[in-house]
């Protein structure tokens, strides 16, 4: 009998049924593990994405704070600095302190210990400097802190022994040349934090 056109020679109707049905169940496990792989990709994409956002978040919290860590010598109010007190820092980072604070922004006057640290206690950031000559440094300052009208104050320290120092709670950074980016990153470190007991505000 002679083969019908398009059919193959010595294969029966069977046999292409077969034939065409085993190559649709291949075609199927191939888009399968096509799937299969696809999924997976997507899985190990987002887990990825995951672990980088989780470890970024990380890194933000736990990130080291700018400037060096002072112990914090506690936070009790007192009328004047105790005579016998000596705080663990030049400028003072934490310890007594009297129970009135100073107006935020720049002073042409030195400030008491006391009042430095219970402004610092309360969230503020300190930038002060010694160089009674250096009128480009101090208005280099002034034009810095005119940027933030809470939680910083200017003002000068005579004695000290660099020209500038920052302190926040319990941490201090000294230098003697101005650097706007690294005062910038002290700043936005710092500012804003309050370190009352009753929130928890002491250590690190």
């Amino acid at each position: 009998m002679k083969a019908q056109q398009g059919e193959t020679p010595g294969i029966d109707k069977h046999q292409r049924r077969q034939a065409a049905k085993e190559a649709r169940r291949a075609e199927r496990a191939r888009q399968t593990r096509k799937d299969r792989i696809r999924r997976l990709a997507s899985r190990s994409v987002l887990i990825l994405l995951i672990a980088g956002l989780a470890a970024g978040l990380g890194w933000w919290i736990f990130r080291p704070k700018p400037g060096t860590y002072v112990p914090s010598q506690g936070n009790a109010h007192v009328a004047s600095e105790p005579a016998a007190f000596r705080y663990a820092s030049d400028p003072p980072t934490s310890g007594p302190h009297s129970g009135g604070t100073l107006p935020w922004g720049i002073h042409d006057r030195p400030v008491p210990k006391t009042l430095q640290v219970h402004n610092l206690e309360d969230g503020g950031v300190l930038v002060q400097y010694n160089c009674s000559e250096c009128d480009d440094l101090a208005s280099q300052l002034r034009d810095l802190v005119r940027r933030y009208p809470e939680k910083v104050i200017l003002a000068p320290y005579p004695g000290m022994k660099t020209r500038i120092a920052l302190t926040a709670w319990s941490y201090i950074d000294a230098f003697d040349q101005f650097d706007e980016r690294r005062i910038l990153r002290f700043i936005e470190g710092h500012r804003g934090i309050d370190h009352h007991a009753r929130y928890g505000g002491f250590g690190r």
